[in-house]
């Protein structure tokens, strides 16, 4: 019953069936001070529509993934005096997705095809447990994608011939390097820029201006780690491919003595006319070989590399020679 100035009346199995909210829950809610007690009328506890906005308010801060003790504080303020609406905007604003990427849906069939046609259902439960696929209520068979993108990486690794096992494991490796970075650039932003936020309940107002300042950080973060991935990616990569080509070219069968000078023996005939010279052949390197060698040390120095190498591959085999022939050191007394 209610009047032209009152607010409506409800009973309490009114208010569980508008705010979709069990009795036991709106009572335990009561209990813990999140909701404000109930007038009495008569025998009866009678709710109004301030006890449904409230409910309202609280089954959106869970949803987003708050406490009940993070929602209290936030309810208390709001009762002090302190607006929630701006909260609740600065709230939304930090949960927005951080990525413009839409999520995908995938059937186990379209997942088996891209990884090679072989179903592994291992693959599948710690691809989900990773998050990296997420479960379709009511479907065995087709899986939510939150990041194509992230999917699209393990598949082309997959496909250059590394094992699932070893794409997960990196995964759970990089996640937990990320997570420590995405930290990091909390507590620094909050530190610098939100704390002044932070040391007391905010009014509207200041929410508001809170979050101003997370939509233009927010690209920030992204743009940071991007620029410094390609920065060590530049300067790691180049030196990684330097140091493993290096080390396959030394490690390469070299040609023989003979392949390398098939004139020498002219010379110790006598039958050459540059005696006092080294012999000089073409030797035919494999194209593989060369551009590896040329990616090393440029290609004006491919032929000074590739002597350079036959010599020590050559001293080094002739150093194990010698010491092989050696007599054995006498036995002391």
């Amino acid at each position: 019953m209610t009047t032209a100035d009152a607010q409506p009346a409800y009973r309490i199995e009114d208010l569980s069936r508008l705010s979709g909210t069990t009795v036991r829950t709106i009572r335990a809610y009561t209990d813990r001070g999140l909701l404000p007690k109930p007038d009495r009328s008569g025998r009866a506890n009678v709710y109004d529509d301030t006890h449904l906005a409230r409910l309202r308010q609280i089954a959106e801060l869970l949803e987003r993934g708050y406490t009940l003790a993070s929602i209290k504080e936030l309810l208390a303020a709001w009762d002090a005096g302190t607006g929630l609406g701006g909260v609740l905007g600065l709230v939304g604003e930090v949960d927005r997705p951080w990525s413009d990427e839409r999520p995908a849906r995938i059937s186990l069939d379209e997942l088996t095809q891209a990884f090679g046609g072989v179903t592994d259902l291992s693959a599948v439960q710690e691809a989900l447990q990773l998050g990296v696929l997420e479960p379709v209520p009511g479907s065995a068979e087709e899986f939510l994608v939150p990041s194509p993108q992230e999917l699209a990486v393990a598949v082309e690794l997959h496909t250059a011939g590394v094992p699932l096992a070893a794409i997960t494991g990196h995964l759970r490796e990089l996640r937990t390097q990320v997570e420590h970075i995405s930290e990091r650039f909390l507590e620094f932003t909050t530190e610098y820029v939100f704390q002044r936020f932070l040391q007391h309940p905010p009014t509207d107002a200041e929410a508001e201006e809170a979050a101003g300042l997370v939509r233009r950080l927010r690209p920030l973060a992204q743009q940071t780690v991007d620029a410094e991935l390609a920065r060590a990616m530049r300067t790691r990569a180049t030196a990684h491919i330097r140091r493993h080509l290096a080390e396959a070219a030394l490690t390469s069968p070299l040609p023989s003595d003979e392949a390398v000078h098939p004139t020498s023996g002219a010379h110790e005939n006598g039958g050459a006319q540059n005696a006092a010279q080294d012999s000089v052949a073409a030797v035919a390197l494999p194209s593989a070989t060369f551009e590896v060698v040329r990616a090393l040390v440029g290609e004006a120095q491919v032929a000074a590399f590739v002597a350079a190498a036959a010599e020590r591959e050559v001293a080094a085999r002739r150093m194990n020679a010698l010491a092989a022939t050696a007599p054995a050191a006498p036995d002391g007394d």
